[in-house]
């Protein structure tokens, strides 16, 4: 593990902490007050119709989980290094009694066995973690089972571009498209280094790994929003916010 990326695992950890405060909410989510995105379950749902173990690369809180068990995953595996979050996502798993079980450690390298997993399951904000995307890539194909599914619903790339402004759409001067990484000025990654990835470049990894792509979608709507209620121009319909992304080995 390079600098960058334990500087960004010591910023995550401290930003994982929100899950614990927050834990009781985020425990009402897991017990049924969090679904997936109905656009993911109609893209997964001939994937997940056939109860799918799944490997959830970069976890997170872990709601997604119970969500994906609900539509129909037999297991879950949700990966994470940051020890704050997979604990307490392990926590809530074992309250709600739902079948998925975490680990703590480092994205790609995931530490499960070649070919165990019919679907990988990641994105809101990962694919920006990665470091090396085609060693990511790499470890997802290994992870899957012929005729397995990668998926990946995220932030568009074009996304550390747009300014929050209220008033109009605004591309920020401090960032390029084609720029290798920024530094993260907003919550929960503020001071962290995120790798960017054009659209272009993530399929280039993804097909060049031995997948083939079936669905690649992008959409105005952001996966995530502030809490406090702020809104941007930017996510008012005009501009590209998230995308997803079905592959298959």
């Amino acid at each position: 593990m390079d600098e960058a990326v334990r500087g960004n695992r010591a910023v995550w950890e401290r930003a994982s902490e929100k899950h614990v405060r927050e834990y009781d909410e985020l425990l009402e989510e897991a017990r049924g007050g969090r679904e997936l995105f109905p656009r993911e379950l109609e893209l997964l749902g001939p994937v997940l119709s056939g109860g799918p173990t799944v490997v959830h690369f970069q976890s997170g809180h872990g709601v997604d989980d119970p969500a994906l068990v609900r539509a129909g995953a037999r297991a879950v595996v949700g990966i994470d290094y940051s020890v704050v979050a997979a604990g307490a996502a392990q926590r809530r798993a074992a309250e709600v009694g739902v079948p998925c079980h975490y680990l703590a450690a480092e994205v790609p390298g995931v530490p499960v066995r070649d070919g165990c997993a019919d679907l990988v399951y990641t994105g809101k904000g990962a694919v920006i973690w990665m470091r090396d995307l085609d060693a990511w890539a790499r470890d997802a194909a290994r992870v899957l089972r012929p005729g397995g599914s990668l998926f990946v619903y995220d932030a568009h790339p074009a996304v550390p571009l747009w300014s929050w402004d209220e008033d109009e759409p605004r591309i920020r001067s401090d960032r390029s498209y084609f720029a290798e990484s920024h530094v993260n000025d907003t919550f929960p990654g503020n001071g962290a280094r995120e790798w960017q990835w054009t659209l272009g470049q993530i399929v280039t990894a993804i097909t060049r790994a031995g997948l083939r792509l079936d669905v690649l979608e992008e959409y105005a709507e952001p996966f995530w929003r502030p809490g406090d209620g702020h809104t941007a121009a930017a996510w008012s319909g005009r501009l590209p916010n998230a995308y997803a992304l079905l592959a298959h080995k």
